[in-house]
């Protein structure tokens, strides 16, 4: 529908004297009562044609062409064009749906840019917890609705590795490995108390038995740290494969030291004269791109700080030669922002390469009463908790039922609940009714193949009008997702047509006496379930036949 919209207005503008780089934007109506498809138009030439938007709007509609194609076109409030297609038109563009199937639902937005999207890279001191799951349902989605969109896109996960948190992890699980022997060894002020260190200590007891039980913690640092990390990692990547997500590449902070790659983003800002010494310490010159003050690479005492890990990890992407670099953070490290931006601008692409998405935090509900602590984790609840409890589908479709920098709350006993309450129960059960309707219809020896041939002409119902002008606004629903980076939007457009799919379904048999309307209202559902699968398969969610 935007496309054969936006060829009619280009025809109307050029008749009518409009300048030639003037922008056709379409938009579906809030409110079904303005039709099927609105454009602003008129409104962003009122300066260039010197006219009064509504009077510019009465001229291209008088210089449509393809007029025979709407119901009905009408001016609204300042100059808005709303347009109504005829049912035939909707009919004829299911039928070319159902023929092109799943490929006619993307348009390619990236042409071929490369995207770096770097998500999730929890530290790996403990589990995920609710944070991470929501970072990894947008990263996921995100990286499945770029690709589809025709961006190349490499998904990373950066692992922080060095530093005094790890250090506190591995001395932490030393001191519970002595505790298994009988041995005390204080606990470091920061260190890690939760169950998983016991976990992790055992393991060690396992593999090592008492090798260790008379070392000094300093003499086996490397050893518990590496143990640790490498068993920490585990669980995260267990967890992420049961919910779905997955990463092409796992960049190591403590490697970009090994290799270099630290040293070398210093040598470059200072070849740049962007580096300078105060006070013992080695700094980079961040407030001259924006930020509020300088910031220390190299402390007095020798050691870089994080920031000076984050300008090589950026510096390794942007002479990687990615077109885009997006991050997915936590709201948390919002005042790090400006920062990075800086970084970006010293390094050479610029901020406008750089997109930094802040995921709120959320709060899990249960009967009205907040959930806080979990028993392995000791300090919030994990996403493999969650997963366990309500599913891995449930846990994904709920977090990105928002966008991404909106709090959520998530309502455990909606999340289970087999009705509309729950969103993706929702969605996922329109799939399955329609799954039945076919298995009836072939139970029954119907010919359910080729309904993209169909007479879909007997579609003329008010409810399977609606549907198909749903059905028929996905790919714009896609496009939009794609340009704002808002995966949510494709689980907001899958709730309403689910929730134009169930009403239909109560009201209207689609297996009918009339042979015609079976095969027209059969096509229509075919419809449904290939843009439901779609979006499903998009978000990262498996799309069941039975529930």
């Amino acid at each position: 529908m935007k496309e054969t919209l936006i060829s009619l207005l280009t025809d109307a503008l050029k008749a009518i004297g409009a300048p030639p780089e003037t922008s056709v934007e379409i938009e579906v109506p809030r409110e079904e009562k303005f039709g099927d498809l609105s454009s602003p138009v008129a409104m962003g030439l009122a300066r260039a044609l010197k006219k009064n938007p509504r009077q510019i709007a009465q001229e291209i509609i008088d210089h449509l062409p393809g007029r025979e194609m709407f119901s009905n076109i009408e001016i609204a409030g300042p100059g808005f064009i709303n347009f109504t297609f005829i049912p035939a038109f909707l009919q004829k563009s299911l039928s070319l749906l159902l023929t092109d199937g799943a490929s006619s639902l993307r348009t390619d937005v990236g042409q071929g840019k490369r995207i770096q999207l770097e998500f999730v890279s929890a530290n790996p001191t403990g589990p995920l917890h609710l944070g991470h799951g929501r970072g990894a349902a947008l990263g996921g989605a995100l990286s499945n609705l770029l690709e589809a969109a025709g961006y190349k896109v490499t998904r990373e996960y950066y692992v922080n590795d060095a530093g005094r948190q790890v250090v506190m992890l591995g001395e932490s699980v030393f001191c519970k490995y002595l505790a298994l022997f009988g041995k005390d060894y204080p606990m470091p002020e920061d260190g890690y108390k939760a169950q998983y260190v016991e976990d992790v200590a055992r393991e060690m007891k396992e593999a090592e038995d008492d090798r260790y039980v008379d070392a000094k913690f300093e003499e086996v640092e490397r050893t518990f740290i590496d143990f640790t990390l490498e068993r920490m990692l585990a669980l995260i990547k267990r967890d992420l494969s049961e919910f779905n997500v997955t990463f092409d590449t796992w960049q190591s902070e403590r490697a970009l030291h090994e290799e270099g790659a630290v040293q070398h983003s210093i040598d470059f800002l200072r070849g740049k004269g962007l580096i300078y010494e105060k006070d013992g310490a080695i700094w980079f010159n961040a407030e001259k791109f924006g930020d509020d003050k300088d910031r220390v690479v190299i402390k007095n005492d020798g050691t870089h700080t994080y920031f000076a890990s984050d300008i090589a990890y950026h510096l390794k992407k942007v002479e990687s030669g990615f077109d885009e670099i997006i991050n997915i953070w936590g709201a948390d490290h919002h005042g790090y922002v400006p920062r990075l931006e800086a970084v970006m601008d010293a390094l050479g692409p610029g901020r406008e390469r750089l997109t930094v998405l802040l995921v709120q935090m959320v709060s899990l509900m249960r009967g009205g009463m907040a959930v806080q602590m979990s028993k392995r984790a000791g300090e919030f609840v994990t996403l493999k908790d969650l997963m366990d409890e309500v599913g891995a589908d449930i846990v994904k479709f709920i977090f990105l039922t928002r966008r991404h920098d909106s709090q959520l709350n998530f309502d455990l006993e909606a999340a289970k609940a087999e009705s509309s309450e729950n969103p993706v129960f929702y969605v996922q059960y329109a799939n399955a009714r329609i799954n039945s309707i076919f298995k009836k219809a072939g139970d029954e020896g119907m010919n359910t193949s080729a309904l993209e041939t169909a007479d879909l002409s007997a579609l003329i119902h008010e409810d399977e009008l609606r549907l198909m002008r749903k059905i028929l606004s996905y790919t714009m629903a896609f496009e939009q997702a794609a340009r704002a980076r808002e995966p949510h939007k494709i689980t907001f457009y899958l709730q309403e047509l689910a929730g134009q799919f169930h009403p239909f379904y109560n009201a209207h048999r689609v297996i009918g006496d009339d042979p015609a309307q079976t095969r027209a209202r059969l096509a229509l559902c075919k419809a449904v379930r290939l843009v439901i699968v779609e979006g499903l398969t998009l978000m990262g969610l498996s799309a069941p036949e039975k529930m």
